[in-house]
């Protein structure tokens, strides 16, 4: 069995394909000042199911690009915006995030919920700069330690699938170096884990061995998602998803 299909199926289902909520993506909107205008461009970079998407559609009534490099997912977004009434907002594009088809200054706000580290968060600051125009906004959130000493296990485990996990005030320093003036950050509560991520991540579990036939492949797949729910739930006040939010400076 092909270990991404797994990951697919595990999560297509879910609302959001990690730590994030309603909530928090409009509390970004706001600290980013973001209200309905005419002709606003956005493009949703990792958009997975479209969790933030539907929310910037609803509440923004822009022009979004929700960009994915799963069709499966792009597919579930499109059904999900059909049914929420705003589909006519948002166009699905299928492409790596390393290698967008948009030309410099293409848009308004550049919005990835838990998705900039697939290319890292450096790289994601430098290349995606371009796309937007003097002034325009940059939100993302991004793995970020709470506390400068942490347990050895939450260290290693973080450090180890994700090199670039750091301090807000490192990630910050990074925005800066990149040519962003920093407009907000705050850290995601528990609630975004373990209510609107793991815990559903969890009862959809036995419906992936029942798809996959009770396969070692699916079942290693949740043994590992469970360890991981287990080392969040002992570290919860050490580490979550920083919500950051620049304006590109003028060149």
């Amino acid at each position: 069995m092909d270990d991404l299909q797994l990951l697919i199926d595990l999560h297509i289902g879910g609302e959001r394909q990690g730590p994030g909520s309603n909530a928090m993506t409009r509390r970004a909107m706001e600290l980013a000042g973001l209200t309905p205008q005419t002709n606003l461009r956005i493009a949703d970079i990792g958009c997975g199911t479209g969790a933030a998407s539907l929310i910037l559609a609803q509440d923004l009534k822009a022009d979004i690009v929700a960009i994915d490099f799963l069709p499966d997912f792009l597919a579930e977004l499109e059904a999900r915006a059909e049914s929420a009434g705003v589909s006519r907002h948002i166009k699905t594009l299928a492409a790596s995030m390393d290698d967008l088809p948009f030309e410099d200054g293409a848009f308004d706000v550049i919005w990835s919920e838990g998705a900039i580290y697939n290319i890292g968060f450096e790289t994601g600051l430098r290349n995606w700069h371009r796309y937007l125009k003097p002034g325009g906004v940059l939100a993302v959130s991004e793995l970020t330690w709470l506390t400068r000493d942490r347990p050895e296990e939450l260290t290693e485990h973080w450090t180890r699938a994700y090199s670039e996990v750091g301090l807000a005030s490192e990630k910050i320093a990074q925005i800066e170096a990149s040519g962003y003036e920093v407009m907000g950050y705050f850290p995601l509560p528990k609630d975004c884990w373990l209510d609107h991520y793991y815990r559903p991540l969890q009862q959809r579990c036995p419906e992936l061995l029942r798809q996959h036939g009770e396969s070692e492949e699916a079942r290693a797949l949740i043994d590992a998602e469970q360890a991981e729910i287990a080392l969040y739930e002992r570290n919860a006040d050490y580490v979550s998803y920083g919500f950051y939010i620049g304006r590109k400076l003028p060149v």
